[in-house]
């Protein structure tokens, strides 16, 4: 069984609102500043930026590295073009010269710890920029991302506000197609592009079709992952892999604890 259906011009209208009402009543900023990889989740939330703030109040910082492939960068205009984001507003800025200087300074790092930087880099400079211009970072991650844990701490989950993140990854692609955007964009492999070649499937071992199925019965039905392996005809090795995920995962959805010391006033 796939997952249900939804209004996709419902959820549209309702994360508009409540974006415009975040930004411009609650926290009294001027806009939004959004960065753009070029692939569907960061694409969705630019339109909805658009719509729900104003093109000319939202900003768009596209910050390739050596692992950028050309075509996300090329998508990631295109995006801007469709969102109606004023030139003036696109901006690209090389992070490589920045991990370059984090690597010499560190004596060399992994794949896994360069990738890990370059979105916490990623994330200063959308801070940066926010600063600047009086406004929010408008965050990119998908309520798929956000449940099994796939972002990096402080960096593309140092954000201000997440349009999207009530909404799975595959509600995501539906509403990037009714959106209008390209299929090529909406259907394009999830990668975050923390190393060449880096797709978020392969890492992950699970395709965000079953990773989706599964978190829905298991966080809107409220089922035991027992029932879900039954229901969702899903093996309990990989339902039992995703709430594992969610499991360990957890530290990174909630704020640092305090760990509170005995105290004898004397």
């Amino acid at each position: 069984m796939a997952l249900p259906k939804i209004d996709l011009e419902l959820a549209r209208q309702s994360i508009v609102s409540g974006l415009r009402k975040y930004v411009f009543e609650i926290a009294g900023k001027r806009g939004g500043v959004v960065g753009v990889s070029g692939g569907v989740d960061s694409a969705v939330v630019a339109v909805l930026a658009s719509q729900a703030l104003g093109p000319e109040n939202v900003r768009v910082i596209v910050m390739p590295s050596a692992s950028t492939p050309k075509s996300d960068i090329e998508d990631a205009f295109l995006v801007a073009k469709r969102a109606g984001v004023p030139e003036k507003n696109v901006e690209l800025i090389d992070i490589e010269p920045i991990l370059g200087s984090f690597d010499r300074a560190l004596g060399g790092m992994t794949n896994v710890e360069r990738g890990n930087l370059a979105a916490r880099v990623r994330m200063a400079v959308l801070h940066q920029r926010a600063y600047r211009y009086g406004s929010l970072v408008v965050g990119t991650g998908d309520r798929s991302e956000i449940l099994i844990g796939y972002f990096t701490k402080y960096g593309d989950g140092g954000v201000d506000v997440l349009p999207i993140g009530g909404l799975y990854k595959t509600y995501v692609r539906q509403l990037a197609l009714h959106l209008g955007l390209p299929e090529r964009i909406a259907l394009k492999p999830s990668s975050p592009r923390l190393w060449p070649g880096h797709e978020a499937e392969k890492e992950l071992g699970i395709s965000y079709e079953v990773i989706d199925e599964v978190l829905y019965w298991l966080f809107d039905v409220g089922l035991e992952p027992g029932e879900v392996s039954k229901v969702a005809g899903i093996e309990r090795s990989i339902v039992d892999k995703i709430v594992e995920m969610h499991r360990k995962s957890t530290h990174k959805r909630e704020p640092p604890p305090i760990i509170r010391p005995a105290i004898r006033y004397l």
